[in-house]
């Protein structure tokens, strides 16, 4: 029997070998090494809470990406918001006398942020996250945290040009800001990922999951400006009024928030010339069994 006859005696089979190359020549996103996360911080008079949070997440982060295999990873800081004197609109912090630095370094460079501000908006800050630069092959992540809505200081930013900007450079962001979410089953949710899962506090300082997630109330444009745009990037979003009850809750908060960074980091998306390749497989069975009905005796 010839080599094309063969072939659709068992076009299964070949399709799977097909299959198994495009897996070899056409993989998901490599697991990146280490990761460069941005906070990009409100400098308002309501956020000194959150600032002193900071550090001690990114403490517990870099301990998780580490065991995770990520290592070394790198933090940057962006305020926003603050007084005239100190900077409105998006600007570094200095972490470690550059743009990045350490766990520790970071720890450090939060004492820098102010709160004397009251005109903020996030997107300024994470126009200047993104005129950082990050090493090559690194896992990009930003965290946005206010417990304000947008007030547009006019550098042009829009919803459009933020996610287009986020998504050109594979940059996944979390958002940390003023709304509140709610399980299917209609209980409360410290905050939630893409695709709808839920994160609940269980009243022992740790946290499950449910289904069916969604943001039903935010400050001002909250959800509009922020929440949807961290889920379009395939980050998560989650309300900073949960941390703010401190406690157990805010102990569920902070391992729930990091847990999930972690996973976002470690689990890439497909890169989208996987599901092309894909496509041609499926393509190419098709053909086959079409050729067989074609060729086979009647």
């Amino acid at each position: 029997m010839s080599a094309l006859g063969d072939l659709l005696r068992k076009p299964l089979v070949a399709a799977f070998s097909v299959a198994a190359a495009v897996s070899i020549a056409g993989p998901a996103q490599a697991v990146p090494s280490f990761a460069d996360v941005v906070s990009i911080v409100d400098e308002s008079g309501s956020m000194s809470g959150e600032h002193a949070w900071l550090g001690g997440m990114v403490t517990s982060l870099d301990s998780g990406l580490n065991t995770a295999g990520l290592t070394p990873n790198l933090f940057g800081l962006v305020g926003f918001g603050a007084s005239s004197a100190h900077g409105v609109a998006g600007h570094s912090h200095l972490v470690g006398g550059g743009q990045f630095g350490t766990a520790a370094q970071f720890n450090t460079a939060t004492g820098g942020l102010v709160i004397t501000g009251g005109t903020e908006d996030g997107y300024s800050g994470i126009t200047t996250a993104l005129g950082y630069t990050f090493r090559a092959g690194t896992a990009r992540n930003f965290i946005l945290v206010t417990d304000e809505d947008r007030d547009n200081i006019g550098g042009g930013e829009t919803y459009a040009s933020m996610l287009a900007a986020l998504t050109s450079t594979n940059t996944l962001l979390n958002a940390v800001v003023n709304a509140a979410f709610r399980c299917g089953d209609g209980s409360t949710a410290l905050g939630m990922s893409t695709g709808g899962t839920g994160y609940k506090a269980d009243g022992a300082g740790g946290y499950t999951t449910c289904a069916g997630a969604t943001a039903v109330s935010g400050f001002g444009t909250t959800i509009v400006d922020y929440v949807n745009l961290a889920l379009a990037t395939g980050g998560g979003a989650w309300d900073l009024n949960q941390l703010r009850l401190g406690g157990l809750t805010a102990t569920s908060f902070t391992d729930a928030f990091v847990d999930i960074k972690v996973q976002e980091i470690v689990t890439p998306a497909p890169e989208p010339g996987t599901l092309s390749l894909l496509g041609l497989v499926l393509a190419g069975l098709a053909a086959m069994r079409r050729r067989k009905e074609e060729v086979a005796p009647e």
